[in-house]
């Protein structure tokens, strides 16, 4: 794991990059590495997430700023822009039931192909995609999902990069660390190794590439 800042943390994203983003509804987004990809003008992005946010919020300013290509998400209904996008044909929106959503990213960063689903069968969700019967019930297959770059918000993490979540800020962000090439974490407070009690780490040093320094 290596410290680095924001600005070199994003200038080694290349535009057309997949990246997971962690949040809901810009409750456990890494807001400031979003700011920063807005100022560098990364454009023609992939974004797996669970939701656009709102405009002004998380993934919604790179909405605003109309920077992405393709969003993987479970709901776009708060952010009208995201639907404007969508309906004029700017923006490719894949939306994905939440659970599903969850498991195909778990499913990429434990080297899973895939997961086998039941939602969706028998309705328009199903066009398209591989039925797979198992003990007499058809399931979805749905592939899993992987990206280059997950931006990862901690409420804490130490000089290693191990990491601890707070409350309902945890969402995404421990399973999207587990399915990138590259993890950049940005935490609201960095402390010394053994602050975080062992037991207490939610994501562990070794998942971790970059640590935004703080400053």
């Amino acid at each position: 794991m290596k410290t680095i800042t924001l600005s070199d943390a994003v200038a080694m994203i290349p535009a057309g990059a997949t990246l997971m983003i962690g949040g809901f509804m810009g409750v456990g987004t890494p807001e400031p590495v979003v700011d920063e990809l807005v100022q560098q003008q990364k454009g023609d992005l992939t974004v797996i997430a669970n939701d656009t946010a709102a405009p002004g919020i998380g993934i919604g300013k790179l909405i605003t700023a109309k920077l992405l290509r393709r969003v993987i998400v479970s709901h776009i209904g708060l952010n009208p822009e995201t639907q404007q996008q969508m309906l004029a044909g700017e923006l490719q929106v894949d939306l994905v039931p939440q659970g599903t959503l969850a498991e195909r990213i778990r499913a990429g960063g434990f080297g899973l192909g895939g997961i086998l689903t039941a939602t969706g069968v028998g309705t328009i969700a199903a066009e398209g995609k591989q039925t797979v019967a198992v003990g007499g019930r058809d399931y979805l297959l749905e592939p899993a999902l992987r990206a280059d770059f997950a931006l990862v918000h901690a409420f804490i993490a130490d000089y290693l990069g191990n990491l601890q979540y707070a409350l309902t800020a945890r969402n995404f962000n421990p399973v999207m660390a587990m399915a990138a090439e590259t993890v950049v974490v940005q935490a609201e407070n960095i402390v010394p190794v053994g602050v975080i009690a062992p037991d207490h780490v939610m994501t562990p040093a070794p998942v971790v590439d970059y640590l935004v320094a703080k400053g």
